[in-house]
């Protein structure tokens, strides 16, 4: 009892204290002729210092608005803004006080030749129905600064150190320029690389599906778009920039991006050659290409791989030489009914690695320690085209197709050795391996999803298809000798040849009908059919030195899997759409048929299963104020066993591991649950996140996995009876801007905490994780001359284990980056990135620490369009790759080639040529 009075005593203090420290200001916005209301009206507050944003709302369907903001003593100019009106200004002394307005009047401006004239500026912020749209011309940034300065002047966007953009605290996983796609979808090469004078709007949305936008429903995703529109007079042009650079150790990059601009016409152009493990983009204004420091949102680890819109280039590790080219065309055609937008890729990647392994197998029976070592060298060519096209057939209705294609080949060369020892030392087997292998991979995707709305509002007919195709045909020869030394079984000496041919094919189609109720409620009806076949066939020949030749079909090792899946889902559901209130929740029945089959040394096995299974999924978002809300996401699935899992037959083909599938394998049944709640106050430039969630996992499928005496194993899989894991965070960040210098820091932590089932040796055990992270960074800027931004973050992780070789397991990280950048004096670009990392587990002869430090020197001449930079690459040189994983069976450290110090010279143009008269920032015509 007396808890619930301390806190009630405390919710009350800070209502009163947060309530002496705001003021009301409310009124409502009307016709100055008509007196009729005025709904969407911006109205905000403007420092008059400076000019700065201070506050902002909209009016509602009355034109009745109410901003609650923070008392300032400083003068502000009171707005309103309404397109076709002339603006409303009043001056305020200053905010220490409550204020009414009552009716404010505004006057429709209208010419003589009936053009609406708006003399007076266009206001920084305007809100339409769902969208916030942002005047770039309103927000100050330096002249030659891209589109990541831009967004990170616009109130409650923020972009956190691994480059992660928020717009009042949800996440932003899509932007377009000109409402099409930018070299995909994620938007960091338009972010990074599109100059900020040329944007005319930042406008923020939902995330919506093809299906949510064309059929006009409500975005189920909590996550934003940002779609950036282009200055019409800078729509008619050319720009880009182009990169050079060559350094010690014969380091070289390269990099072009050209964009040709005329109306609704876009064609970009793309390419790069490097071999620093970088895609070559530019990525940072600052370092261009050079990871490990801020582009480490980009690259992990300097592993020598990257991707671009969802495609993997280069290896896992290592040092990889790429060269790549890309072209993005967007069109609007047959006066906006066809839609086309386009992109190619092609691309290829040299990956050279050397592998360290030190590996602790945790076993019942007592631990095993294996030692590994392996040579890598990989090359990749892949070739990729995506198109998708919006046709608009009629008024009413509306057809959306998205087809694309790759190709890929590539060749790997491996050669390792690895030793397993007992806890006393005593060798149990050894395994030296030397293998060749290639393969080529073709895929063909392509979605249609067609919508017809009829004429009463919210009514519609929706049916879609989409299909993907796949081959992929893979050769490899391998000399592989392996030896037991305890049990007396007889070694393993191969020498072979392998033919793998695998086909998967993947069909759907769903038809959909929508009837409203009410204007806020809806009924849902989908049906939906999947077919899935895959086709693995496995053919391997044993050397004949007689006819010196690969001639010798080897049955053991040879293997065809057929695997046959369709379902049918008949769903309904209800959607709620009202001002602050929107949701959905659908159920259905998933029919399930599973049909797979092995021929296996002449035998035939099939197991042939029939599921039916309940699916439903629903979401709940509450808007409490205009940056306010609260978003709730379940869902429950099932999700089958692999052919490989299910299938009874003793696959042969690792020397030291057979794997047997199970027939009475259980599909596992997922329950998911998220929520959220975020707040940005645009008054005190302050946002708060909460979030939670967690999954629970029955009939979980494991791999249980037995050793005899030499450590070989025989591995099958079982279900298990629960499984779970759960997390709970928060994040918050301000901003504080005095005069010039601007403040900004964030503190967050998540907390996680997961319950696992597993089997070693045929024993259940358990165990239970516990993972915290707090982090903490801060930026400190003086009028864009320099920005000092430090960050830190650390990782804590335990795992209790029962009936288990261990009992306990604990392992904690640090890492810390201190970014400085400098644009003082004139001219001049500085740039370090600090880095120091430390894993507290890493087991001994690994390294447990270590810094990564990056320079950059530049300097702007020939009338800033060359940039002269002199860069260094880990200057301390101490950059290494090593990396421990902990799992319920394993222990295992591992390192690989890293790219060690270099110094670059680099040398970066910027092309700007744009046609048509400048815009004037503080009007604009409107020809009604």
């Amino acid at each position: 009892m007396f808890q619930k009075l301390a806190f009630a005593f405390f919710l009350l203090c800070f209502t009163i204290n947060y309530s002496q420290n705001t003021i009301v200001l409310k009124g409502k916005i009307i016709d100055q002729n008509t007196s009729l209301p005025l709904e969407s009206a911006t109205i905000y507050l403007k420092s008059v210092k400076d000019s700065a944003v201070v506050d902002y709302t909209i009016s509602d369907k009355n034109g009745n608005f109410e901003i609650k903001t923070k008392k300032n003593e400083s003068p502000v100019f009171f707005k309103v803004s309404y397109i076709g009106y002339t603006d409303y200004t009043e001056k305020l002394e200053s905010l220490n006080k409550d204020k009414d307005f009552s009716f404010v009047k505004l006057a429709e401006n209208v010419s003589t030749l009936n053009e609406v004239i708006v003399k007076s500026e266009a206001p920084p912020i305007t809100i339409k129905n769902d969208t916030l749209e942002f005047n770039a011309s309103s927000f100050k940034v330096r002249p030659d600064a891209n589109v990541e300065a831009l967004l990170k002047q616009l109130p409650g966007v923020e972009i956190d150190e691994e480059g992660k953009i928020t717009v009042n605290g949800k996440e932003v996983n899509n932007i377009l320029v000109n409402g099409k796609p930018f070299f995909g979808k994620d938007g960091k090469i338009a972010t990074q690389n599109l100059p900020a004078e040329i944007i005319n709007k930042v406008q923020v949305t939902d995330t919506k599906t093809k299906e949510e936008e064309l059929s006009g429903q409500d975005a189920t995703s909590d996550e934003k778009t940002i779609n950036l529109t282009i200055q019409e007079d800078k729509n008619k042009g050319v720009f880009g920039k182009a990169n050079v650079g060559y350094g010690t150790d014969d380091r070289y990059e390269s990099s072009l991006l050209f964009n040709y601009f005329k109306d609704t016409q876009k064609i970009s152009i793309l390419g790069s050659a490097n071999n620093i493990n970088s895609i070559g983009f530019s990525m940072d204004e600052i370092f261009d290409n050079m990871g490990g420091g801020r582009n480490s949102s980009i690259w992990v680890n300097d592993n020598g791989s990257f991707g671009i819109n969802g495609m993997q280039f280069g290896g896992n590790n290592g040092i990889t030489t790429s060269n790549m080219i890309g072209i993005n065309f967007a069109d609007e055609w047959a006066k906006k009914k066809i839609n086309p937008n386009g992109s190619y890729y092609y691309s290829n990647a040299e990956t050279n690695n050397n592998n360290r392994t030190n590996r602790i197998n945790l076993l019942p029976t007592g631990n095993t320690n294996t030692l590994a070592a392996s040579k890598t060298k990989s090359i990749t060519d892949g070739h990729s085209i995506a198109m998708d096209f919006e046709v608009k057939i009629d008024s009413t209705t509306t057809l959306y197709m998205s087809p694309s294609f790759s190709k890929s080949e590539m060749k790997n060369k491996n050669t390792g050795f690895d030793a397993t020892f007992d806890e006393s030392g005593t060798a149990l087997n050894e395994n030296t391996s030397d293998n060749n292998w290639s393969s080529q991979n073709n895929t063909f995707k392509n979605s249609l999803y067609l919508y017809k709305q009829f004429k009463k509002k919210g009514r519609g007919m929706s049916f879609s298809m989409s299909n993907e195709n796949s081959k992929n045909e893979a050769d490899l020869f391998t000399k592989t000798t392996t030896t037991f030394f305890q049990s007396g079984n007889t070694d393993d000496d191969r020498d072979q040849f392998r033919i793998d041919d695998s086909k998967n094919d993947s069909f759907r189609a769903e038809i959909g009908y929508s009837e409203p109720l009410r204007d806020s409620l809806v009924f849902n009806f989908k049906t939906s059919y999947s077919y899935k076949k895959t086709n693995d066939n496995r053919e391997t020949y044993d050397f004949d030195s007689g006819l010196n030749a690969y001639s010798d079909f080897n049955d053991l090792l040879s293997n065809d899997i057929v695997s046959r899946t369709s379902s049918v889902i008949p769903m309904v559901g209800i959607s709620l759409r009202k001002k602050k209130i929107r949701g959905s929740f659908s159920m259905g029945t998933e029919i399930i048929n599973f049909n797979n089959q092995s021929n296996y040394l002449a035998t035939k096995t099939s197991v042939n299963k029939n599921y039916m299974y309940p699916k439903m999924n629903g979401y709940l978002s509450v808007t409490l104020g205009k940056s306010k809300s609260i978003y709730s996401y379940y869902s429950y699935e099932v999700n089958l066993p692999t052919a490989n899992q299910i299938l009874p037959f003793e696959n042969l083909g690792n020397p030291l591991n057979t794997f047997i599938g199970n027939a009475e394998l259980k599909p596992n049944e997922n329950y998911s649950l998220y929520t959220n709640f975020n707040n940005y106050d645009y008054a005190t430039r302050s946002g708060f996140y909460a979030y939670a969630g967690g999954d629970y996992n029955v009939n979980q499928i494991v791999a249980s996995t037995t050793y005899d005496a030499d450590f070989k194993a025989i591995t099958t899989y079982q279900n298990v009876s629960k499984a779970y894991n759960t997390y709970v965070g928060f994040s918050l960040n301000k901003s504080i801007k005095k005069e010039k210098r601007t403040l900004k820091y964030g503190l967050g932590m998540q907390l996680g905490y997961n319950y696992d089932q597993g089997l070693t040796n045929a024993e259940l055990f358990e165990s239970k994780g516990l993972t915290l992270n707090p982090r903490a960074n801060i930026s400190w800027s003086i009028d864009e001359m320099i920005t000092i931004s430090p960050s830190y973050k650390y990782t804590y992780i335990t795992n209790d284990y029962t009936n288990y070789v261990i009992d306990n397991t604990k392992n904690f990280k640090h890492s810390a980056k201190l970014e400085i950048t400098s644009y003082w004096p004139k001219k001049v670009v500085l740039g370090s990135d600090f880095g120091y990392n430390y894993n507290s587990n890493i087991a001994d002869g690994f390294q447990k620490d270590f810094y990564l430090w990056n320079l950059s020197l530049g300097y702007n001449f020939f009338q800033d369009k060359l940039l002269a930079k002199v860069k260094v690459y880990d200057v301390l040189n101490q950059n290494i790759s090593a990396t421990r994983s902990i799992t319920p069976t394993a222990i295992t450290d591992m390192e690989n080639t890293v790219l060690q110090q270099y110094a670059m010279f680099s040398l970066t143009y910027k092309l700007e040529k744009f046609g048509g008269k400048k815009k004037d920032g503080n009007s604009f015509i409107m020809v009604d």
